[in-house]
């Protein structure tokens, strides 16, 4: 499976059909595998985090999440396309179908209390049956504390084909270090808040905007506190890594 890297951050070129394949793959095969995204948040912070940058070295698989990332990967002259670009929003849905028709159990950890539980409700209603298991992210993630070790009990009580873990960033990818060894599950994905999309919490941006990579601006106006940084500071700061990366391309052709 092609895989590039640029501007500190590697991608695997997965359509949505090739992620939902090796999910099932992986679970068939008893395999665990490690599936997070990137957008351009996340190669703001790998940037600036070497502990994230551990966690994205132990992923078999990684995606792209951001049009950004699609638009970048182009112009530094990567046969990257809009369909390489899969993010929650869209995917969750057909992810648990897929889940669903191949009998494999889903666990959700994160959002409020009380957000995945609704949202799985929902879910079994769409999907009757659908074998998924749910625990808020709001607890100690000491990974000595008794509340972590509950809840990676809890977990594997489940006998999870998929865990989707979905704290934020960079928590989730904390977590997933700090008790990788005890989770058993065969697909680990960083998901964020995807059942805070199902639950209704979140508004979802109309997926026009997320074709034409204008979903960000549907974002900061819903979350503008919360988000400004993120949108408007943080690309701005990785501007010079891409000019950085454009003239080494350029200046390794010519020398070509």
């Amino acid at each position: 499976m092609n895989k590039y890297s640029f501007m500190g951050i590697s991608i695997h070129l997965l359509t949505m059909k090739d992620l939902n394949e090796t999910v099932v793959n992986a679970a068939r095969n008893n395999q665990k595998i490690i599936i997070p995204n990137h957008n351009l948040h996340s190669m703001y912070l790998c940037n600036r985090n070497s502990r994230l940058r551990e966690f994205y070295n132990m992923a078999q698989f990684i995606h792209i999440d951001g049009m950004a990332i699609v638009l970048i990967g182009k112009l530094l002259g990567y046969p990257v396309k809009r369909e390489h670009r899969t993010t929650y929003v869209d995917w969750i849905r057909p992810l648990l179908k897929v889940a669903y028709d191949n009998r494999l159990r889903v666990f959700y950890l994160g959002s409020k209390p009380g957000v995945a539980s609704q949202a799985a409700s929902i879910l079994r209603k769409e999907l009757p049956n659908l074998q998924i298991g749910t625990q808020d992210g709001y607890f100690n993630a000491d990974t000595n504390c008794d509340g972590n070790k509950e809840i990676i009990r809890r977990i594997n009580e489940f006998k999870p084909h998929i865990l989707l873990v979905g704290m934020g960033m960079p928590r989730q990818e904390s977590w997933i270090l700090d008790n990788y060894e005890q989770i058993h599950t065969n697909v680990i994905l960083t998901s964020g808040a995807c059942m805070d999309y199902v639950a209704d919490i979140v508004p979802t941006a109309p997926r026009l905007l997320g074709a034409v990579g204008l979903e960000w601006l549907f974002r900061l106006w819903c979350e503008p506190r919360r988000l400004w940084k993120r949108y408007l500071i943080e690309p701005w700061t990785l501007f010079m890594l891409f000019i950085a990366e454009l003239l080494r391309k350029n200046k390794g052709a010519k020398v070509d």
